[in-house]
């Protein structure tokens, strides 16, 4: 028996239910949901490219939250029945008030009918900050008792309601998380949220709704049921924030000091968990599809020759080793793979070492220091053939998204080997076992293009002669924007200290080593004028570090993130910041405020501009001069060490 397709021909979008032919089927086996694109990137559990789009409901959402993609997707999930939610089973990851229906179906929290009975729908809000604890005029979240002030938010009272950032995200209330609960005329009261199965029969049986979840109240040790409108997290420290106040019994005393001990038990069992976590992911790997050969992604195509076009050696078959490494082989010198149906050394060819896959026997291992390592389990020469380094094919938007994904959920590995102009290798979801190939600044495999059947293919090949054990490594020549740097930690003589920056030379290392080595006399070291400042390594605009464009003005530090400069790639040539520019008509500056890129020309400049507190420097009409943004005055307060000198320069040592 079959379903007979919907009698307009589109099939409704899970998330929204409206029906059109701009939706999209999952791509997971047997899924079968539609969603517009625009939809299903409403959620982080979401993942929606050029492969095609994977429902939120084959992720766990609050894994998602917590930026662990690994497990957001692994294990057996409760999917909800009325919205593309999904999460673990489990009391760890299912929202407090989402009714099981089975095993792996429920009805989320998110799908509360309290009002159609009389209760109330909206929140209790705190009469404080969130942020700075401070009473006054408060901005209310429609969802959930959070109160914000808009200036400690850097925000404009908005109109209209309004949400949070945690209630946004779609973060919720979970089991065995301690919370303060406002509960009729009482106080804001610490408590437990309990499972249902695990309260009492009569508590069970009390009338509650969809969204609703029990919490058991610490010093009374009464239950009651609740909603996340009422309930806002517990975090270390508030028992001794409580105890501040002017007027407290002996019971809330005492559900004090029960709500502090309790929540230092959950988190040791947390912490507990995650370290056998931990260690158990520590045994192997992490996951990733093993495959032999390249694949193309989206857009991608594989060239492929026609044999008229591939190059024809001058090899014998009768040769001692046609085409070997001590021939003549033409193509083997160009870098070309001799064809199995073009060479005139036909089987005896020894130039078919990326079609026949000729790989020396490896072996994944952990490594000190460095994650998982390849080591080779025979002995190397020379010039030997170690494996090619083989994942998804794809183009540089494609490639510009993923990175762009990656930093979005904090990912730091990355996989990724530029094969042509516009083509790139990602072995990291998918590849062989060349993905495990650490860098090293003194190496002993090469990467090298060889072009195989009409197409570009990269193959590590061996530096020196390498023995059995030895741990294989290529330098990654890693191309990075800004001045974000990775540590380097390959250990060797001539290491740099970061990725993608050039090996110390031989004749550096001696120079080095004679400065250290040399006794001379203590004198007072001279100061040199730098002749380019350095630039910053925080955003001018949010304060924030990671990936930054400079400013190629001499002089000029500034650094900026690209969207806070609402651009989806570098600039191309010399650049400019707009720090430099006046924000009206674009004309060289007179006045520029010292905590935006807000600049003035002398026409535009009059009033723009007033003293902050901050030294007095200037301040635009976009900040408020008695209190500067909160980075800028954690700023003002970095000390910046001194590096020591440079061999060759006067040093008192």
């Amino acid at each position: 028996m079959s379903c007979l397709p919907p009698p307009s021909g589109a099939h409704p979008c899970f998330s929204c239910k409206v029906s059109d032919s701009s939706v999209r089927r999952c791509s997971v086996n047997g899924c079968g949901r539609f969603y517009h694109d625009t939809c299903a990137r409403k959620y982080a559990s979401a993942s929606v490219d050029s492969k095609g789009l994977r429902c939120p409901q084959h992720s766990c959402a609050t894994c998602c939250l917590e930026r662990d993609l690994h497990k957001a997707s692994k294990g057996r999930m409760m999917r909800c029945i009325r919205c593309p939610v999904a999460y673990h089973t489990g009391d760890s990851c299912i929202a407090a008030g989402s009714v099981v229906i089975t095993p792996h179906v429920i009805v989320c929290s998110n799908h509360s009918n309290s009002g159609k009975n009389g209760h109330a729908t909206s929140p209790v809000n705190v009469g404080w900050c969130f942020i700075c604890a401070r009473g006054g005029k408060l901005l209310c979240c429609e969802s959930c008792p959070a109160s914000f002030h808009p200036e400690c938010l850097n925000i404009e009272m908005p109109e209209g309601a309004w949400l949070c950032a945690d209630c946004k995200t779609g973060r919720k209330p979970h089991y065995k998380q301690i919370v303060w609960v406002k509960l009729g005329n009482y106080r804001w009261w610490p408590a437990e949220i309990c499972n249902p199965r695990l309260v009492p029969f009569n508590i069970q049986t009390l009338k509650h709704d969809i969204g609703d979840f029990p919490v058991f109240f610490f010093g009374s040790h009464d239950y009651y049921w609740t909603s996340q409108g009422r309930v806002f997290p517990y975090v270390e420290g508030d028992k001794h924030f409580a105890e501040g106040q002017a007027t407290i019994n002996k019971t809330f005393k005492k559900a004090l000091e029960e709500a502090a001990r309790r929540f230092q038990e959950l988190k040791a069992q947390r912490e507990n968990k995650e370290a056998l976590e931990q260690e158990r992911n520590s045994r192997k790997p992490p996951p990733y599809k093993f495959i032999k050969s390249n694949k193309p992604v989206g857009k991608v195509q594989v060239h492929v020759a026609d044999l008229s076009e591939i190059p024809r050696c001058g090899c014998k078959p009768t040769d001692e080793s046609p085409c070997g490494q001590d021939s003549q082989c033409l193509n083997r010198m160009l870098q070309y793979e001799c064809h199995p149906q073009v060479c005139p050394a036909g089987d005896r060819c020894h130039n078919q070492r990326f079609t026949r896959r000729l790989y020396p026997e490896t072996e994944v291992v952990k490594t000190e220091g460095c994650g998982w390592g390849l080591k080779t389990k025979v002995d190397l020469k020379k010039g030997d053939f170690v494996t090619e380094y083989v994942g998804e094919v794809i183009d540089s938007e494609e490639c510009r998204q993923r990175i762009k994904h990656a930093h979005e959920n904090h990912v730091t590995n990355f996989y990724m080997l530029t094969l042509t102009k516009d083509r790139v290798i990602d072995a990291g979801p998918k590849g062989n076992f060349s993905r495990f190939m650490n860098h090293s600044c003194s190496p002993n495999c090469e990467t090298q293009k060889w072009t195989v059947n009409g197409d570009v293919r990269i193959g590590l090949f061996a530096l020196c002669d390498i023995e059995a054990g030895t741990e294989l490594t290529f330098n990654y020549n890693l191309d990075c924007l800004g001045n974000g740097r990775t540590s380097c930690h390959c250990g060797a003589e001539n290491c740099s200290g970061f990725l993608g920056v050039r090996p110390k030379s031989a004749v550096v290392i001696e120079k080095e080593e004679k400065a250290r080595n040399a006794k001379l006399k203590p004198r007072k070291r001279k100061l040199r004028p730098e002749s380019r400042q350095p630039h910053d390594y925080y955003c001018f605009c949010c304060g924030e570090g990671g990936e930054l464009v400079m400013c190629d003005r001499k002089e000029c530090p500034k650094a900026y993130h690209l969207l806070c400069l609402n651009l989806t790639k570098p600039p191309y040539g010399r650049w400019e910041c707009p720090w430099h520019q006046c924000s009206v008509c674009q004309r060289p500056v007179s006045s520029s405020c010292h905590f935006c890129p807000s600049s003035f020309c002398r026409e535009h400049e009059k009033g723009m501009l007033v003293p902050s507190v901050l030294d007095g420097h200037p301040c635009c009409s976009k900040h408020d001069p008695e209190k500067p943004p909160n980075h800028w005055s954690e700023l003002s307060q970095v000390k910046v060490k001194e590096e020591p000198p440079e061999p060759g320069e006067d040093s008192p040592y």
